[in-house]
């Protein structure tokens, strides 16, 4: 078989038919379980925002109190991230995924019985203990059944899940809470964490007879396809001392790990942004209704989700990763920025609100793609988990300060300059800090 090679170094083959074959039967295998999976768990993370709608005004929580326990859930959440996954390579992703999912599931169904500040609070950071690791743990588990050329597509069905989510969450969030209040004397919101946390509970203990660990352990491959899957996977793997980290405290000292972290996190600085105040910006656009304001962030989400999918497609059907994530981060920062022009057309507005949902969501895939390139083994785990916890503070971070520029200036556009630079400079930061001397390494160990 033929091999091509990019300037980034991965190679692509021309794949044979039986290779083809072999990677639907795992992908449809593994891939909607986990995709459900993870639809499951973004909506027990965003659920919260809808709750506030009643749950402030029935137990008497100030703005305040809400803000704090919604973001404990973070604290939580990048405390444990790191053993978690370690625990994930160390014990295999089914036994893993079982327990991430029966604990959050379990917590999420005990927010209907929050009656204190304190509940909440407890709740909301044990929520964040028991899902952490979940995101990484699917990164490293993908490793295992797909090669690096294949990831950026399959990573990009995650991805499309958040919006899957956000579209689910509007629906049925507002259904259960209008029309299930009073019912056995519960509240809407209690129904709702009740009935949107019993999926993760259920789909816990169907991992742990579904889910396989590893290609060896899949009795539904023949044994030659899981010889080949292997194989194929470890191709994109480090092989040297530098990349090759055997511990997490090597990891560690790999100066890569903080200039991914450093991407990751100006990236979901961008597309939390997108989702926790895109209903805010609709409404700034001029859509007073909320009703019409929920439905118009329908458009941006679903168009962001069918880019995404066919800007990572491109990606590994080139084989180029640095200039499609710069190109994304750009032309995502480009069209932040356009949303300061304040247009009086409600169209051009919403089109350049779609244009940056397309592009900032595109390069997540695509980044998610590279770090495994440069870690093996518990490297992996503790590198991939180490990235995502850092990254994930902008949970934290991006919602408190934003909040405070609006405070401030009665306007989100120096939140957004500023958000569209560190946008921008991630896309530099990838093409100056990922370079040749690693591609030249993986050509040499693949011939």
């Amino acid at each position: 078989m033929k091999n091509s090679f990019t300037a980034d170094g991965i190679a692509y083959a021309s794949a044979s038919a039986d290779e083809h074959v072999m990677f639907q039967k795992v992908a449809w295998r593994i891939i909607p379980f986990l995709f459900l999976c993870y639809v499951v768990s973004f909506l027990d993370r965003i659920n919260i925002g809808f709750a506030q709608l009643q749950m402030k005004h029935d137990l008497g929580f100030s703005d305040a109190m809400y803000g704090l326990g919604a973001a404990v859930f973070y604290v939580g959440y990048v405390l444990c991230e790191v053993p978690s996954n370690m625990l994930l390579f160390k014990f295999g992703a089914r036994k893993t995924f079982t327990r991430i999912m029966l604990l959050w599931g379990i917590a999420s169904v005990c927010m209907m019985f929050v009656s204190k500040p304190a509940h909440f609070y407890v709740l909301r950071f044990m929520l964040g203990v028991f899902e952490a690791g979940f995101f990484p743990g699917i990164v490293l588990y993908l490793t295992f059944w797909f090669p690096a050329n294949r990831r950026a597509a399959v990573m990009s069905v995650f991805f499309a899940g958040v919006a899957v989510a956000g579209v689910l969450g509007g629906l049925f969030s507002g259904w259960i809470m209008r029309d299930m209040g009073g019912v056995m004397g519960l509240f809407g919101w209690q129904w709702m964490f009740a009935l949107e946390g019993a999926p993760a509970v259920i789909l816990g203990f169907v991992a742990l007879f579904y889910l396989v660990d590893k290609p060896h352990n899949a009795t539904w491959l023949t044994a030659a396809e899981k010889d080949r899957l292997v194989a194929l996977c470890a191709q994109g793997q480090a092989k040297d001392g530098v990349h090759d980290a055997r511990s997490f405290a090597a990891a560690l000292l790999n100066p890569r790990i903080y200039l991914f972290a450093f991407i990751y996190f100006s990236l979901t600085c961008a597309s939390l942004t997108l989702n926790f105040w895109m209903p805010l910006m609709i409404r700034d656009f001029g859509i007073k209704d909320v009703v019409s304001v929920s439905l118009y962030t329908v458009i941006p989400n679903a168009i962001g989700a069918i880019g995404l999918v066919l800007i990572a497609r491109r990606s590994d059907r080139m084989g180029e990763r640095r200039k499609h994530f710069a190109f994304c981060t750009i032309a995502g920062g480009l069209a932040l920025a356009a949303l300061t022009l304040h247009l009086n057309s409600f169209p051009a507005m919403l089109a350049i609100l779609c244009v940056a949902a397309v592009f900032i969501f595109a390069a997540l895939p695509i980044f998610w793609s590279v770090p495994p390139s440069y870690l093996s083994g518990n490297a992996a785990a503790s590198g991939i988990a180490f990235i995502s916890s850092i990254g994930i503070t902008s949970g934290i971070v991006s919602p408190w300060v934003i909040g405070q520029i609006r405070t401030s200036t009665g306007s989100m556009d120096l939140a957004i300059y500023m958000l569209a630079g560190l946008l921008m400079l991630s896309g530099i930061a990838l093409m100056m800090g990922v370079k040749a001397d690693f591609a030249k390494q993986r050509r040499a160990a693949m011939t």
